[in-house]
């Protein structure tokens, strides 16, 4: 756990596709009174395309260079919320500026949870044409290492959530970033 003078008055969001980073991360940012930024929306409106759009047509590496890019710009932002896409944590150069920019919380749901949640989209360009437990199982087992070096760990199975957002909001008092 970092030292709690460090932090930065942001929040960012990580944890795999579905776990309620957009959701969640709305709510709480309304609660507080902050900005509310998504990393995909970002990089939609940089490019013009949908994110399905552009893993299709400029691959994933082209994508994975534009949410550099994206993460990027948000230096210097204060009393924001961030969603992150769920593979920004796969960088190490982005691990280390979200940690900079503010508490890092994983929102952590099992992948039979987020199976649920996110197998009939067609926004999911990794899941496309795959059973979406089996994938998001696979991409937790890549990934957990790098979500786990958040600053703390939200569980969202079996809540709603306005149940997370109300553990969110107690982190944020807990950590003194809460203040305007």
């Amino acid at each position: 756990m970092r030292d709690r003078k460090t932090v930065k008055p942001n929040l960012i969001l990580t944890g795999l596709m579905g776990c309620g980073k957009t959701t969640v991360g709305r709510m709480v940012a309304a609660e507080l009174g902050w900005a509310f930024f998504d990393t995909d929306r970002l990089i939609e409106e940089a490019t013009g395309h949908s994110i399905p759009a552009l893993f299709q047509e400029k691959g994933e590496p082209f994508f994975r260079r534009v949410e550099k890019e994206v993460i990027r710009g948000l230096a210097g932002k204060t009393q924001a919320v961030v969603a992150t896409g769920g593979g920004a944590v796969l960088d190490e150069e982005n691990r280390r500026f979200l940690q900079a920019l503010g508490l890092v919380l994983y929102l952590k749901t099992s992948p039979e949870v987020l199976g649920g949640r996110v197998q009939r989209s067609a926004e999911r360009p990794l899941l496309t044409g795959q059973d979406a437990v089996v994938v998001l199982a696979k991409l937790l087992r890549e990934r957990e290492k790098y979500y786990g070096e958040a600053d703390e760990v939200v569980n969202t199975d079996g809540r709603t959530p306005r149940q997370v957002a109300a553990e969110i909001i107690s982190l944020v008092w807990r950590w003194g970033i809460g203040g305007g």
